[in-house]
């Protein structure tokens, strides 16, 4: 059976079977959240995200039957299981009609309720990235990924950045054969590209100096489980042969080492760039992308989503809320239509951001419009370009710091900007005073936009 995090709403008016129910979904290790009415559904919908909804049909003074639409017109695709009486087959029919997955017949076995909530519910996992699949396109993005996760096909992930490429690959990893195994990551475009080399493949002692003992690289820390190449396509050229090598030949030499050590692991990568006009472009081997693209998969952007904006909001309020200190809050009706309307370029993680700032923001238990600072783009359905399209940045484009830096990450970032703006925002005079890649600021810079110190 597959883990997860997101629980599952059970509504039960009758105490008794609300506990056997609750008692049933504990002992097979399954997180629920168990209320008496439809009202109290409703808020509890309002709050967090769940995988399915399981509900009595007769309640009082709000019966299933309304409940279900109430939850049809807010999520229409959570997947909604009534439970009803013999007598109650009518409503029964009346509740598939207004888009029930199912209907269990009271009384029912315990085992019959698991195989039900199993069969219809989300996509969940067992990690603090909870997948979220409201909108047809993501949970059509989670059925393949969990089709081929039931595979060890190597797997290419695509996708603007911010769209949850990661989120994705360790849903695969949980869900594979693999899952007791490691889920190893490694940004390909984060690490110096002195460091990549020994980063992925290990090191022999004195292999180079300051090599005081060997080191296993993150393909062997890989062993037997799940390994991560982010970013692919920031992987140097001459870095790309020794790679294709690796996943040719399934076996890895440390660098200064003789011995190559055999591999048993599933390799995902991925990519915000288009891969193909990178090969092109002849800074990506064409035979690696190759290699690399045996299943792709296009993830889409959260604007082509849009069903998953509210739940994946409600998500991050309920998660930082409760890492902020400032549980309980809830987003306005008027900023969920705000946030809903948004063609959020950053895309997952912008929206996360967003809703970060507006815990801190709000005075009140309420996250209103106000308080999301979101500005309207020209041709927000416009696709948003590859980063660092250009030679030269619009110098108009660094923003101000928001306050003095009180950390090395934010005088890192202040003196990169600073930088950029002295040279009226030319990336190669930025790159010749920083005395970093090109790779490098790119990273940083797609960073800064994400984050909304860079304007686009």
């Amino acid at each position: 059976m597959a883990e997860h995090s997101l629980p599952i709403l059970v509504v039960e008016d009758d105490p008794s079977l609300r506990e056997a129910i609750g008692d049933t979904l504990e002992l097979a290790g399954r997180p629920y959240v168990a209320v008496d009415g439809g009202e109290a559904a409703l808020k509890a919908l309002g709050e967090q995200a769940f995988s399915i909804v399981v509900s009595d049909v007769r309640m009082m003074p709000m019966d299933g039957i309304t409940l279900l639409k109430e939850i049809r017109a807010r999520l229409p695709h959570l997947p909604v299981v009534l439970m009803t009486a013999y007598a109650e087959v009518e409503k029964a029919v009346d509740a598939m009609r207004s888009g029930a997955c199912d209907f269990l017949l009271k009384p029912f076995e315990p085992q019959a309720l698991l195989a039900h909530i199993n069969k219809y519910e989300l996509p969940g996992t067992d990690g603090d990235d909870g997948v979220i699949s409201i909108d047809p396109a993501s949970r059509e993005l989670f059925a393949i990924a969990q089709r081929v996760a039931q595979t060890d096909a190597t797997v290419l992930l695509t996708g603007e950045s911010g769209v949850g490429k990661e989120v994705v690959a360790r849903f695969i990893h949980r869900q594979s054969a693999r899952k007791a195994g490691p889920f190893v990551a490694i940004n390909c475009a984060a690490i110096p590209d002195s460091l990549l080399e020994a980063t992925l493949f290990g090191y022999e002692k004195g292999a180079f100096t300051g090599a005081q003992q060997a080191q296993a690289g993150k393909f062997e820390q890989a062993q037997d489980g799940t390994l991560l190449l982010d970013e692919v396509t920031e992987m140097p050229m001459g870095l790309q042969a020794k790679l294709l090598r690796v996943l040719q030949e399934r076996e890895v030499e440390r660098v200064g080492g003789k011995k190559p050590v055999a591999l048993n692991i599933r390799i995902v990568a991925t990519s915000n760039r288009d891969m193909l006009e990178a090969v092109a472009k002849g800074v990506f081997r064409e035979d690696l992308y190759y290699r690399l693209s045996v299943f792709p998969v296009a993830i889409p952007a959260l604007r082509q989503r849009r069903e998953d904006i509210v739940a994946i909001a409600r998500h991050f309020v309920v998660e930082h809320g409760g890492r902020f200190g400032r549980t309980g809050m809830l987003l306005t009706p008027a900023a969920e239509a705000v946030l809903a309307a948004h063609s959020w370029p950053g895309n997952v993680r912008e929206l996360e951001n967003v809703i970060q700032r507006a815990l801190i923001m709000a005075t009140g238990n309420q996250i209103g419009p106000e308080v999301l600072h979101i500005v309207p783009r020209a041709g927000a359905d416009i696709q948003a370009a590859a980063p660092m399209a250009a030679e030269v940045l619009p110098v108009t484009a660094f923003a101000e710091p928001a306050k003095k830096a009180d950390n090395m990450k934010d005088l890192e970032r202040d003196h990169i900007l600073a930088t950029l703006a002295e040279v009226g925002g030319s990336r190669k005079k930025a790159i010749e005073r920083l005395g970093i890649s090109e790779r490098t600021l790119r990273y940083k810079l797609q960073q800064y936009r994400d984050e909304g110190y860079l304007q686009d």
